[in-house]
């Protein structure tokens, strides 16, 4: 089992940014992943970001490549989501989630935290 805890949400004006937190505890792998979704309303849960836990390879939505960027700290066992230069468009709840698979498949992954709300207004 894995328990994720996303922190960081908030409301930001367009160009800002934002700092998003994942705390992870219970069985992490030097092979997990941990990914970043998020999902709008009315819309479908879509993959933003996801890190290995070991090593530190990265992937990005297309999206979001060069505004965001994905970290983790070891140590402290958190995955961190830097969004920069942020818009009205990245207007959502922010997920979270683990899986042992390298994949950006919302299915792919086992593990999801509750969410965090980010708000962009224009």
């Amino acid at each position: 089992q894995v328990q994720l805890v996303e922190s960081g949400g908030g409301l930001v004006q367009a160009g800002g940014s934002l700092r998003l937190s994942c705390a992870a505890s219970g069985r992490i792998f030097s092979n997990t992943r941990v990914g970043w979704f998020r999902q709008a309303p009315g819309k479908e849960r879509e993959f933003v970001a996801a890190i290995r836990w070991s090593g530190g390879s990265t992937l990005y939505a297309d999206s979001v490549k060069g505004r965001f960027t994905i970290s983790r700290d070891n140590a402290k066992n958190t995955v961190y989501l830097q969004m920069n230069s942020l818009s009205p468009e990245d207007t959502a709840v922010y997920y979270c989630a683990a899986s042992p698979r390298a994949t950006i498949s919302r299915e792919g992954y086992d593990y999801w935290g509750q969410g965090t709300q980010v708000t962009v207004s224009s």
